[in-house]
């Protein structure tokens, strides 16, 4: 079956998303640099652009990076002025993301900040940068509950909350299941359908990238206290 879904991701790039040699040097400069080949598929990274376009996000924060090619595709919707902010844990990573940003002529629409997220997060929240308009979370899944109640902290009424990989290949409907990326994306979910100030789906894709699926989460009220990794009752 994942010959068949490559091919119609395939067929449907093809038509709709034409290959952009600048987006797939990004590619090739992960792969030289030994990166984990976990960016977004073509088709979904568009569909990234699309949201940010449909929001009119003037202000976009990304939760890990990679080799920035999730990155550039949001920040070419970006209006002049724009913002994106991309948190990457690894120096090695942020490095070629830098190049490839500034490759693509986005280095004054996007910043690389270059550390653990939730040591990220409060300096964010400290110099009053936000609210994002538009925040993706595709970092270590089991840090997904405090990345949620950061990024809650860090938007606003409108606001589009995105989460990659929230499938796990069906590990997330396992309760047998004790991966820790599985667990933290089981509480992750039980965090945003409790949450009053969202409305939230989940949907299941197949594809080039196998067998997962994606979160999108719409805030649906001002955050009125805050919302910091205390809100998810662990200690990071």
């Amino acid at each position: 079956m994942e010959e068949l879904w490559g091919a119609v991701d395939d067929y449907f790039e093809g038509r709709l998303v034409p290959a952009d040699p600048l987006l797939e040097s990004a590619l090739r400069a992960g792969e030289a640099a030994g990166m984990p080949a976990h960016h977004v598929a073509r088709n979904q990274a568009k569909f990234l652009w699309i949201l940010a376009r449909l929001t009119g996000a003037k202000k976009i924060l990304e939760i890990g990076t990679l080799a920035g090619y999730s990155a550039i595709w949001m920040a070419r919707a970006l209006p002049p002025g724009g913002l994106l902010i991309t948190l990457e844990a690894d120096p090695r990573h942020a490095s070629v993301a830098r190049a490839n940003l500034a490759k693509a002529g986005l280095s004054g629409a996007a910043e690389v900040r270059v550390g653990r997220a939730l040591d990220l997060l409060p300096q964010i929240d400290r110099e009053g940068i936000g609210p994002f308009d538009l925040i993706f979370l595709d970092a270590d899944k089991e840090h997904n509950p405090e990345y949620f109640a950061w990024s809650l902290r860090l938007s606003r009424r409108g606001s589009l909350i995105v989460a990659d990989n929230v499938v796990r290949g069906g590990a997330v409907a396992d309760p047998r299941c004790a991966d820790p990326s599985v667990v933290g994306m089981r509480r992750f979910l039980e965090l945003v359908g409790a949450e009053p100030r969202v409305d939230a789906t989940a949907i299941q894709t197949v594809g080039v990238k196998g067998y997962d699926g994606f979160l999108i989460a719409l805030v649906t009220a001002e955050s009125d206290s805050p919302r910091g990794p205390e809100a998810t009752g662990r200690k990071t």
